[in-house]
């Protein structure tokens, strides 16, 4: 007997939890209700079959025909099932016995290409645009709740095999309302979603994920990904993912088919992010809930175009050491409102070309206007039940890191506090704009605002035709040689620039560039107390690799006189610089009201090309500046 029609999966004993979901293809129960599969035997199963006890010895294998899949699953939790190797993609299931309610599914393949691999999907339930597709489903693992062609609700899924996932929908709109995900044992790629908990797949995907409690402790063994211009809304929900451990014979690449940990060129460590975000324009939005990542990442942004990520009134971080909250690659925009970030080591990686990122207030406007152009599908009352919030990040390590060009707003009532820079601009071309009209403030607990510096990424290295994580970053022994053809105190499209308008900042600006990069810093109706200048900046050590990772983007600052890296200031209506050190500009431009002066009870002095000049508002100078106190 079956309870599955075209409409609609019922739930056998629904009235008792984790009552087992009576799977929709015919079940087939074995004679004697047991199968053992012999040494060097290959046993394969045609139909989806029920048994009380399963038993395979060393070298034997149970398999499913071919353009089929095979899943084992005990008492409704799939098991027993592990890759056969490394890098592989196929997955089998391992000699032992399994005794209780043993279901053998066969299902018809699902076979996912993600550039030069095919990754034979599994999963419990698989929905396509006309509903549940009850041929690629492993029913027996979703216990519990009810399935329709359009729902799924209370469902619980279990997992402690690998590669296993837990929802796959596909081009098609769907809910999932308080399921219940548990997966423990790796994954294999998180660009695919091979061993995600759910993955929304395709330009007419439209999921909502809403009440979900989602666990999972493997590597990739990723929360959610939206791919292939899905749209996917995850809200009221809890992720939380932790690492797991990498095959003994892993070797870390950059080769994304291949790559299952992160690059530790980003300064980070770990082999499981929450989320990942994906395809060409995909969009994912969490609304009201709390993702952590025990590591690597909470939100991803990886590759793909025209991708767009939201955070609102969500609670983003890690758990570990280090870690970001989102990223943002490509042309990606990732807006954050009013969310709280508990973050290892960045709020946010910006990784460019063209990056586009915004924290702010969950204003009534703000929020409306993402529902529109998201297409979230919020109803008025519950838009009108979302509180206003302002954005917090805390941060173990750095604010923001630019690992490529992009451009960062922080406005409303943001508050960024780090142990270290807010802003680590590693060579690239950035806008930054910062509005404290409304409260922002940055906190930077080791007192640096903005910090320029080379690229460390030491690059990944040709190793045998694979690119692989092993270079090794050198710190520079000698000093710069002057670029003749770089004008330090022009204003370059590609320089480093930054504005602040409404804001009282304390904290300073270095430039410890040795590549023509200027840093561009206007500051409208501000103050800023600090030291702003051209630097030498220097690692703590002299060479960084894959076991101090940690050391990335962490350097000393010597003030000096620009060679490539101009320091260019303006001082727009309204602000006042306290200089409290040495500084080293190229251009400083006053408006008429605009204030340099000294801390109380010191006396400020400027020179311009090695000749005393005194500081007058309404003025603009260029050349080699020197401010200082006495």
């Amino acid at each position: 007997m079956t309870l599955f029609t075209r409409r609609s999966v019922l739930i056998a004993g629904t009235a008792t939890a984790g009552a087992l979901l009576i799977p929709a293809a015919p079940v087939t129960a074995a004679p004697g209700r047991t199968i053992t599969v012999g040494s060097g035997e290959a046993y394969e199963i045609s139909a989806t079959t029920r048994v009380a006890r399963l038993t395979i010895a060393d070298g034997g294998r149970i398999v499913a025909p071919e353009g089929h899949s095979l899943t084992l699953t005990v008492d409704g939790v799939e098991t027993g099932q592990l890759l056969t190797e490394t890098g592989g993609t196929a997955t089998l299931i391992q000699a032992g016995t399994y005794r209780g309610a043993v279901v053998l599914t066969v299902a018809e393949a699902n076979e996912v290409t993600y550039e030069t691999l095919t990754f034979p999907f599994r999963q419990a339930v698989y929905v396509s645009g006309d509903g549940i597709v009850r041929e690629k489903s492993v029913l027996a693992a979703a216990l519990g709740g009810r399935l329709t062609d359009s729902l799924a609700r209370n469902v619980s899924i279990t997992s402690t095999g690998e590669c296993f996932d837990g929802v796959y929908v596909q081009d098609a709109a769907y809910t999932l309302e308080r399921p219940t995900i548990s997966l423990t044992g790796n994954g294999r790629c998180d660009f695919a979603g091979y061993g995600a908990a759910v993955v929304g797949n395709g330009s007419a995907t439209r999921l909502t994920v809403d009440g979900a409690r989602i666990g999972t402790e493997g590597v990739v063994r990723t929360a959610v990904i939206a791919d292939g211009g899905a749209s996917v809304v995850v809200k009221n929900s809890v992720l939380r993912t932790r690492n797991g451990v990498l095959p003994a014979d892993y070797e870390a690449t950059v080769e994304t088919p291949y790559m299952q940990s992160v690059p530790w060129m980003l300064g980070l460590d770990g082999n499981v992010r929450a989320t990942n975000l994906i395809g060409a324009n995909s969009k994912a939005t969490y609304l009201n809930s709390t993702v952590f990542s025990e590591t690597w990442g909470a939100l991803s942004v990886e590759g793909g175009s025209g991708l767009q990520l939201a955070a609102i009134n969500s609670h983003i971080g890690n758990t570990g050491e280090y870690g970001y909250g989102t990223y943002a690659i490509g042309d990606a925009i990732v807006r954050v409102l009013g969310s709280r970030f508990e973050v290892g080591s960045y709020a946010t990686i910006i990784a460019g070309p063209a990056a586009v990122v915004h924290y702010g207030d969950s204003t009534r406007e703000a929020v409306a206007d993402l529902n529109t152009e998201l297409e979230l599908g919020l109803g008025v009352a519950e838009l009108a039940a979302l509180p206003v919030r302002t954005t917090t990040v805390n941060s173990g390590h750095f604010g923001y890191m630019f690992f490529g060009a992009g451009s960062l707003t922080v406005d409303g009532g943001t508050v960024v506090n780090s142990e270290r820079a807010t802003f680590l601009n590693k060579g690239q071309q950035t806008t930054i704009t910062v509005d404290g009209s409304r409260g922002a403030r940055l906190n930077p607990r080791d007192g640096v605002i903005l910090q320029m510096i080379e690229l460390d990424d030491p690059g990944p290295v040709d190793v045998d035709g694979k690119m692989m994580n092993v270079g090794v970053y050198t710190e520079p022994a000698d000093d710069p040689a002057k670029d003749a053809s770089f004008d330090v105190s022009a204003v370059h499209t590609a320089d480093g620039a930054a504005t602040f308008t409404s804001i009282e900042l304390k904290g300073d600006f270095h430039n410890g560039m040795r590549t023509g990069k200027n840093m561009v810093l206007t500051f409208e109706d501000s103050t800023v107390q600090g030291v702003i200048s051209a630097t030498k900046a220097v690692h703590r050590v002299s060479t960084i690799d894959s076991s101090n990772f940690y050391e990335l983007g962490i350097v000393t600052n010597t003030a000096r006189a620009a060679i490539n890296n101009g320091v260019i200031v303006t001082l727009d209506s309204g602000s006042t610089w306290t200089v409290t050190g040495t500084s080293h500009l190229t251009g400083l431009v006053l408006a008429a009201d605009a204030v340099v002066q000294a801390p109380n009870g010191r006396e400020l002095t400027m020179t311009v090309d090695g000749t005393e000049t005194p500081v007058t508002a309404g003025r603009t100078y260029t050349g080699a500046i020197t401010v200082g106190i006495v």
